[in-house]
């Protein structure tokens, strides 16, 4: 044995060992990364043997990827790996060097699950836009110098590894092979190098897609390697923003489910000039936003610890809506949505952060002679929500920070509390006009800051099995959530004493939900389809106005909010793109949700009655289920064919129109007179 040993290269010796070190230590973080982020409630199905056999091959790959340019230069005898006096100092560097930028990946994608339960993609580089606001947020929330430190000290343990290495095999005992087997071994390194990098014995290469092989999302997160994950999410950045040959082929069932009068169908045209019958007054609006209000969370299915009391409160009083479900993750793409009324498509990033869809057509300007206000607390460019708001509202005054008396508590601005205090404090000031105002809530976030001033909110300390059960992952984050419903309880208390409560429509709802902490009480069906993060409450509160006490069983989202609103204000609009009025019973023959996750291939789906039809955006990897089964997870397309190619053609048509809408729907001009 050693003899063949010793016929073997060193150089070929130190490949396998490397290659052997940086498999062993990507394994282990992926076994790492399972135990920190499996979630009891939502065990894998299966075998995890698979999802780690794919993530051996992903891990091979991105070795080898690594060691490319060792492999093809440490052998020049100028940079020799081990005859060159130069050449061990350049290829530890670079080997240290490379292996120090894969491991702060990892680190990020560790932060990134954490935080949004998805792998590091190219839509999270968005937030280096928002540098200093991304840095304040986890410099408060992380152990950021304990970080570093054990990053830097992680690669200097590598950086003496791969030296002792080099050394050892420099040593080596090695028997000169003759020319024959010279060519041997470099065709056999040649074969096994170009088959660890294709990955499979195929006719197609490995591909992040073969990780996505069942419905288990995290079984996929698993497999997943995250830097060439993340690679495959900027290749897919460069695609056609739409095909205008999908769009056309799906127009007429797109301009039925809109609306669009037979009369006005032109090709691509989407608007709709409405003059709804309403209220006879012309009310204020107050549109909150609350960050990561999950529905699950809330305690309205029901949860002893009940974190919203105030919601659940106001959701008896007031016209709730119980089927409500985002289209997306995310809170740049919620304000997006919410004020245009086309779910934010872009894969690449958000539409907030792209400058060729930054113009559009809001509903908002349809109330005229309103004073419009936006309120958030801390700083508009955030997202650069400030281009989306301040280039499309006509006449908007922003209140952001350093607009406030309040102080700041974090990388959020001022707390949420004081946020609505400030808000009142102006609006109970608008005598003259209506106003149509805008409140972006955000403490409902990393890093959980409870401020000082507090008005009396206390802290609660639940065991982790209670937490767990109430769908929380910890303490901070289930009083986080408390103290945004004390926020609201508390500006309803202000809001009742002052003169404008009496003409003003309250409109509360989540920008979007969150994957994590499940509990006990979330029905079957959210768990298992992934809908925890689409899931959020939409309520109207306006007992002077519209009476109390209803609950709404229409599916609705984003698009809907502002349609709604224009409907029930008796405001005459124009409406050009997703949303469609949930109070106007024409529409209830076919009430539909759309949902998208984003990825190299974003996962696009469709809501109605008690279906749930998904598909890839590339027409892949479809399926049917049912929400009120036993098994939700069930793909029923062979049962229900014809529902499935209807829910699947009409999938396709939002999701294309609502990415040609991204791009034409700057058309801002004066509304007409209705």
């Amino acid at each position: 044995m050693r003899d063949f040993i010793n016929k073997i290269p060193p150089f070929n010796r130190f490949l396998v060992a490397v290659i052997a070190l940086f498999v062993i230590t990507f394994s282990g973080l992926r076994l790492a990364f399972w135990i920190a982020f499996q979630n009891s409630a939502d065990p894998l199905p299966f075998s995890l043997l698979y999802p780690l056999y794919l993530g051996l091959k992903f891990d091979l790959r991105l070795t080898l990827v690594m060691l490319l340019p060792v492999m093809a230069l440490a052998w020049f005898r100028q940079i020799h790996l081990f005859h060159s006096r130069f050449g061990r100092p350049i290829w530890n560097g670079y080997i240290t060097v490379i292996a120090g930028l894969v491991f702060l990946i990892y680190l990020f994608d560790f932060g990134h699950f954490a935080y949004l339960h998805t792998r590091l993609n190219a839509s999270a580089v968005g937030l280096l836009e928002d540098t200093a606001i991304s840095l304040e947020m986890l410099w408060e929330t992380y152990p950021i110098l304990r970080t570093i430190f054990g990053l830097l000290a992680i690669t200097a343990l590598y950086h003496y590894i791969i030296g002792r290495l080099i050394r050892r095999y420099a040593k080596s005992d090695f028997s000169m092979q003759n020319r024959n087997q010279k060519i041997v071994t470099v065709a056999l390194t040649f074969f096994l190098v170009i088959l660890g990098l294709y990955g499979k014995i195929s006719y197609y290469p490995l591909r992040w897609s073969d990780a996505f092989y069942g419905t288990n999302s995290f079984a996929s997160s698993i497999a997943l390697n995250p830097v060439h994950y993340l690679i495959d999410t900027f290749r897919a950045g460069n695609k056609k923003p739409y095909d205008e040959k999908i769009v056309q082929a799906h127009y007429n069932e797109v301009a039925s489910f809109l609306g669009v009068a037979e009369q006005d169908r032109k090709p691509f045209n989407y608007t709709r000039d409405i003059s709804p019958t309403g209220l006879a007054m012309k009310p204020n609006i107050v549109l909150v936003q609350l960050e990561s209000f999950s529905y699950h969370k809330t305690g309205l299915y029901g949860s002893a610890l009940n974190a919203t009391p105030y919601f659940n409160d106001l959701a008896k009083k007031g016209l709730f809506f119980n089927n409500f479900f985002v289209p997306h993750w995310g809170t740049a793409r919620a304000v997006f949505t919410s004020i245009t009324g086309i779910p934010d498509v872009e894969t690449h990033n958000t539409s907030t952060r792209n400058p060729m869809v930054i113009c559009q057509h809001t509903i908002i300007n349809s109330f005229k002679d309103y004073d419009k206000l936006y309120f958030l607390g801390g700083s508009a460019s955030w997202g650069n929500i400030r281009g989306l708001l301040s280039n499309n509202i006509h006449g908007l005054s922003i209140y952001e920070e350093g607009s406030y008396q309040s102080p700041r508590v974090d990388v959020w601005g001022i707390s949420d509390l004081s946020l609505f205090e400030e808000a009142n404090t102006v609006l109970k000031q608008k005598q003259d006009r209506p106003f149509f105002a805008i409140i972006q809530t955000a403490g409902n976030h990393r890093p959980y800051t409870i401020p000082k001033y507090n008005r009396g909110f206390q802290l609660l300390s639940p065991d982790v099995a209670m937490l767990e059960k109430s769908g929380f992952e910890s303490a901070e984050e289930f009083n986080a959530f408390r103290f945004l419903d004390h926020s609201v309880g508390l500006f309803m208390e202000m809001a009742r004493k002052e003169s404008y409560f009496d003409n003003t429509i309250f409109v509360f709802f989540g920008d979007h939900g969150t994957m994590s902490g499940r509990g006990e009480m979330t029905p079957k069906w959210e768990t298992d389809l992934n809908l925890n993060g689409f899931h959020v409450p939409f309520l109207i509160y306006a007992p002077k106005l519209i009476g109390e006490g209803k609950t709404d069983t229409k599916l609705s989202g984003h698009p809907d909010i502002l349609p709604t609103l224009a409907g029930l204000a008796k405001q005459p609009h124009r409406n050009t793109t997703m949303g469609r009025d949930l109070l106007d019973a024409q529409f209830d023959v076919q009430r539909a949700a759309f949902t998208i996750t984003h990825g190299t291939t974003s996962e696009i789906g469709l809501l109605e009655s008690n279906y749930y039809f998904l598909m890839n955006d590339d027409g892949t990897k479809k399926r049917l289920n049912r929400r009120d089964t036993d098994n939700p997870r069930e793909d029923l397309r062979l049962k229900f064919p014809k529902e499935a190619v209807r829910m699947e053609h009409l999938l396709r048509g939002i999701h294309e129109t609502s990415k040609y809408m991204l791009h034409h729907n700057n058309d801002c001009k004066e509304e007409p007179k209705l």
